[in-house]
């Protein structure tokens, strides 16, 4: 019986115990999330681009970036057959929000209702992106007003009681601050039964800022980012770190043909002029008139690309890499980060979405068997107990957390082998193995039969420590699965 399958059994189980109790209503929640989509919240501190990448990774200017009202609320991003907005006030019945779309920007209008009074919104929006995951945008950590900050904390970082409503977390830094290291620290744990590494990404936002928008603006931030995935501080709460120019992803994926005709007379000028013209963004609103592009339309270039985007796209126009606004969107995507942070998504959350979906059901039963104990609980606790000690997805996060805690030590070599075999950068075989993409099965079976080799005699061997002797035996499964699956495919 599948991982998801044991999940569904000990819902079934837990409708029964809870069917007659305030609580039916709590395990009927738990059960809907496994059909629903992964649940990725996006956080980081006071703007950090949290709204912004949240645009971009729908690929529709919906969430609000400036420092509106409801920037400062928790809003719910969801797939679905009709566009509306719920609000859901703090003390009153949930009810319908009225909504315009300014330029693609959703305003909602909270109905006089203050900022603080409101728990959260609920955006329904058809999407091809919402349908595998729902987006939930938080207000900043960091704010000069506490009780905004706490809404994050609140959301993300639950008591043993609670359901946990995020399956991952996107969480944005300009920088490595120690807040951001406290909250993720609250927000991962060691075990299984809290939330680890292997549910949270760490994004270097804002990244073509880090070289004052030069063209190799990009390369710096990689290099921080790199250096910041391997700080074990970083490990321990992060899966990784990517670097994404936000700003630029979002208009990548917005992008109209009018702008890239204004991109075009700023791509005809030199190199050198355009450098001049781009020196501050004062020059390039104010000078060179015989360009052909107004004040208001510098303006708005420079709000929609930010000066790396302008020397970015009319670099590329110039050469002729692109030469409409559907070949320049997918070069700005690229060039942003925001292709490689979707890829990261899939291999990381999407790949796994299974096993994250079942883990914060499974948590929210064992929350709901402590809270609110009735006749038959105690079996679903044992149940549930026992689904989390034997799932072996389980015992892989659990390996991985031990890993990036350094709790598992060996030569850097075997302790590298051992992340990515439980899958620490991907869940595909071929990520697991370490071979190419494209390669056949043969390939495949021939790596993981060589992986269980080695594993076995790691495993086996004496002078092993004892963690790693633990940890090889995951390993083992895991080699074991890969060729289990093989033999399936037909």
């Amino acid at each position: 019986m599948s991982l998801i399958e044991q999940t569904r059994a000990a819902l079934v189980r837990a409708e029964s115990v809870y069917r007659a109790t305030p609580s039916a209503r709590r395990v009927s929640a738990l059960a809907a999330r496994l059909d629903e989509p992964l649940r990725v919240a996006i956080a980081g501190r006071v703007k950090s681009g949290k709204s912004t990448l949240l645009n971009a990774l729908v690929g529709e200017r919906l969430a609000p970036t400036d420092a509106g009202e409801c920037t400062r609320i928790v809003t719910w991003f969801q797939d679905g057959h009709t566009y509306r907005v719920d609000l859901y006030p703090r003390d009153l019945r949930p009810r319908q929000a009225r909504f315009t779309r300014d330029e693609g920007v959703l305003e909602i209008d909270l109905g006089g209702m203050a900022p603080d009074k409101v728990d959260q919104l609920v955006v329904t929006w058809p999407s091809r992106a919402l349908r595998t995951a729902t987006l939930i945008d938080t207000p900043g950590i960091g704010s000069l007003t506490e009780s905004v900050s706490r809404r994050t904390w609140e959301l993300l970082t639950v008591e043993d009681d609670e359901d946990a409503p995020a399956d991952a977390v996107l969480y944005l830094m300009k920088h490595l601050h120690s807040g951001d290291v406290e909250f993720l620290r609250a927000f991962q744990d060691t075990e299984v039964s809290r939330p680890n590494p292997i549910n949270a990404i760490g994004i270097l936002s804002r990244a073509d800022e880090i070289a004052v928008g030069r063209i190799d603006a990009m390369g710096s931030a990689r290099k921080i980012a790199t250096r910041l995935s391997t700080d074990p501080r970083v490990r321990r709460v992060v899966q990784t770190v990517l670097p994404v120019a936000g700003l630029l992803a979002e208009t990548a994926a917005t992008l109209t043909e009018t702008e890239v005709q204004q991109l075009r007379r700023v791509a005809a000028l030199s190199p050198g002029d355009v450098e001049d013209l781009l020196l501050s963004a004062d020059r390039f609103v104010n000078t060179r008139p015989e360009m052909g592009v107004t004040e208001t339309e510098r303006l708005a270039l420079l709000q929609r690309f930010g000066i790396f985007g302008i020397r970015t796209a009319s670099s590329l126009l110039r050469r002729g890499v692109s030469s409409t606004a559907s070949e320049l969107s997918r070069e700005l995507t690229d060039r942003s980060g925001l292709a490689e942070l979707q890829s990261v998504l899939s291999s990381l959350f999407f790949e796994r979405r299974e096993v994250l979906k079942s883990r914060s059901a499974l948590l929210g039963l064992a929350a709901l068997t402590r809270s609110a104990p009735v006749p038959g609980s105690d079996d679903v606790a044992g149940e549930v107990e026992q689904i989390i000690a034997s799932a072996h997805p389980f015992n892989e996060l659990r390996v991985l957390s031990a890993l990036r805690a350094g709790w598992i030590t060996s030569k850097p070599e075997v302790m590298a082998e051992l992340e990515t075999l439980i899958g620490g950068a991907g869940t595909s075989p071929h990520l697991r193995l370490g071979v190419p993409p494209d390669a056949g099965s043969e390939v495949v079976r021939e790596a993981a039969f060589a992986a269980l080799s080695r594993w076995q005699r790691r495993a086996e061997n004496p002078i092993t420590s004892y963690e790693l002797a633990l940890a090889s035996r995951v390993a083992v499964r895991s080699c074991e699965g890969i060729l289990s699956a093989l033999v399936r495919v037909p």
